[in-house]
């Protein structure tokens, strides 16, 4: 009784512990978010940074108190969990690595670059049993929670989204290569048609047009009749970013600011629920099998376009 009352303790003890993450990249995202949020606790501890620019992890490092490696297997030898905040592809070529080593992932959007490489990324994950947690930074806001929940019941007909900035424009995502190359759909495609999606049920058919001004959207037909559009835009000259959802139905409106309801304790639930899923292996309504069904719908609606 003695011993399995003391293991019960060690359990407790570990559970309890700080996660620790390690941190791969060291851009602007990283330092934006990943770095300070994980740093902050008490759910996690920032481990250790590995960059393919040395001197952007060590500054990176050292601003928060951890440590650098010079080896992608030296962070995973020192973490319970891994946070990527790299290009797509390069996340969907490590993260599956990372994976099978055991370590729990937290996810950028999009997951992959391609539809291929995120199915590979999601079979990784499940091969592994580990927990996953994709970075749809809206959906940890309380304002986004409500708004979801009452959407359950509101018996929308149809709704509008918007993801608009002026981040092409300049600043530091204005010189990402491959937000460059592939655009605004496969950028911030999966923040606004996530929230649609959830809020108006699976979408069956995606369609896709583009317009002058780096203007795209997407025509969404929902289970259950309801349909939705999309706009989205990173090259518009305003001040602010809007993310917006509004449904329409019997009972009038119901509006998500999806900005203002951002902030500091939007990033402290996240943090609280990777923990959570890095220790447990529960599942999670953003996990890595929600990255792939994004994923899927953009890339159908990127063949739209070919076409």
């Amino acid at each position: 009784m003695a011993g399995a009352a003391a293991e019960m303790a060690v359990g407790t003890a570990v559970m309890s512990a700080p996660l620790a993450v390690g941190l791969v990249g060291a851009g602007p995202w990283a330092a934006f978010v990943h770095a300070p949020v994980l740093a902050a606790g008490p759910e996690t501890t920032l481990a250790a940074v590995w960059a393919r620019r040395p001197e952007a992890a060590q500054e990176l490092a050292q601003r928060y108190g951890s440590t650098v490696v010079e080896r992608f297997e030296d962070l995973l030898d020192g973490c319970e969990a891994v946070a990527f905040a790299v290009p797509p592809s390069i996340q969907a070529e490590l993260a599956p690595v990372a994976a099978a080593a055991g370590k729990a992932l937290l996810l950028e959007k999009p997951i992959a670059g391609s539809v291929a490489e995120a199915e590979r990324l999601a079979g990784a994950v499940a091969d592994a049993g580990v927990g996953s947690l994709v970075v749809l930074s809206y959906r940890f806001a309380d304002a986004t929670r409500d708004f979801l929940e009452q959407a359950r019941t509101f018996a929308a007909a149809g709704g509008r989204g918007c993801f608009i900035s002026g981040a092409f424009l300049g600043g530091p995502f204005s010189q990402s290569p491959w937000r460059q190359e592939r655009g605004v759909l496969l950028d911030v495609g999966p923040h606004i048609i996530d929230l649609l999606d959830a809020a108006l049920g699976p979408v069956e058919n995606i369609r896709a047009h583009t317009g002058p001004g780096g203007w795209a959207g997407v025509l969404l037909d929902h289970e259950g009749g309801a349909r939705s559009e999309a706009s989205m835009c990173a090259d518009a000259a305003i001040d602010d970013s809007r993310t917006e959802v509004e449904l329409f139905g019997p009972g009038g409106a119901l509006v998500l600011d999806a900005r203002a309801g951002a902030g500091p304790a939007m990033f402290a639930t996240l943090r609280a629920e990777f923990a959570e899923v890095a220790r447990t292996g529960a599942a999670h309504d953003c996990d890595v099998h929600r990255g792939l069904y994004l994923q899927r719908l953009i890339e159908t609606a990127e063949r739209d376009l070919d076409r």
